[in-house]
């Protein structure tokens, strides 16, 4: 996913005379994070984003900055303060688990998990949500600037993927970041926001790609163990690609590149949007196995016959002994 924050010189923040804001989580769009959901811009019982997409839900009140897998729970992502405030209140001893309604009852309208609510003045309050237990690291009354760390990313409260939410309010009503002033047209470029820096704000794209020996688990591809370096000889030849957004209609589009030349190639459609989904492909070892050397996987993510996201993964077959 080669997707960049973009910075634009003459783009300047909605209301700057009043508020900005800077990126509250310490990672790189487009390569260690992405924007999964936004604001629901609908007022209805139907759902769309500002950009008049479907990367959101019915009454989401919030933007979701997601992590690539599980494992970067554990390798640690922190949550930052988003702009100069005081904290109104945390929540830090709620256990990190992927939601299940079986787990419902346990959350007991605690949705947000561990999190923290900062004030900022002039009606401005900002709050983050699913941080990982024990991680909160500020406590109600503390004084804090842009940049400081509140927490880690989690998994706690309601939710299915590892992300932070933060919502942003003025005198109890939700703000889009994105479009503050509610003025964003369909598919028309974003130029006021209350970000610091005008960020890109991608429809989907490729989270992660990988080869295996077998269609992996979804779990596992969630959790990010699902790629294989090393190729087996003998052993089926998959390549996988882990996207964000899929649209109906789109396509996966996916290749096996190695020393004998193209080893497979295929196409995957989308039949309906979904949030995260995963596509798979390749072939059984010939009789006298895979040769030895360097294969590539190239995963492209294709709307409306144009390339929306493309990503190459590498492995090895090593020589026999």
């Amino acid at each position: 996913m080669r997707l960049a924050v973009l910075i634009s010189s003459c783009a300047m923040p909605a209301m700057a005379q009043d508020f900005s804001l800077d990126p509250p989580i310490d990672c790189l769009l487009g390569e260690t994070c992405y924007i999964q959901n936004y604001v629901d811009a609908d007022p209805t019982d139907a759902a769309r984003d500002f950009a008049c997409g479907s990367l959101t839900y019915n009454a989401h009140k919030g933007t979701d900055f997601g992590l690539l897998s599980l494992a970067a729970i554990d390798a640690g992502v922190d949550v930052l303060a988003a702009a100069d405030g005081v904290v109104r209140g945390t929540r830090n001893n709620m256990p990190d688990v992927l939601f299940t309604n079986d787990f419902a009852n346990e959350i007991d309208g605690r949705d947000c998990g561990n999190g923290v609510v900062i004030e900022h003045g002039d009606g401005w309050e900002t709050q983050y949500c699913h941080l990982k237990q024990g991680s909160v690291s500020v406590l109600t009354g503390d004084v804090l600037e842009a940049g400081d760390v509140l927490g880690q990313v989690g998994l706690s409260g309601r939710t299915q993927f590892p992300h932070l939410h933060i919502s942003v309010r003025r005198h109890g009503e939700t703000i889009d970041p994105f479009d503050p002033n509610a003025t964003a047209t369909c598919n028309a470029p974003v130029t006021e926001t209350l970000w610091s820096d005008l960020i890109d704000t991608p429809q989907g794209g490729i989270l992660a790609v990988g080869f295996a020996d077998s269609v992996p688990a979804y779990d596992d591809v969630k959790a990010g163990t699902a790629a294989l370096s090393l190729l087996s000889a003998d052993a089926p030849m998959v390549v996988w690609g882990y996207v964000f957004g899929p649209q109906n209609g789109d396509v996966l589009s996916m290749k096996i590149d190695g020393p004998m030349g193209t080893v497979f190639e295929n196409q995957a459609s989308f039949d309906r949007s979904q949030a995260l989904a995963m596509r798979a492909g390749g072939r059984r070892a010939p009789e006298a196995g895979w040769p030895s050397g360097s294969y590539t996987g190239l995963i492209e993510h294709i709307r409306d016959g144009e390339i929306l996201d493309s990503q190459t993964t590498l492995a090895t077959l090593p020589e026999n002994d």
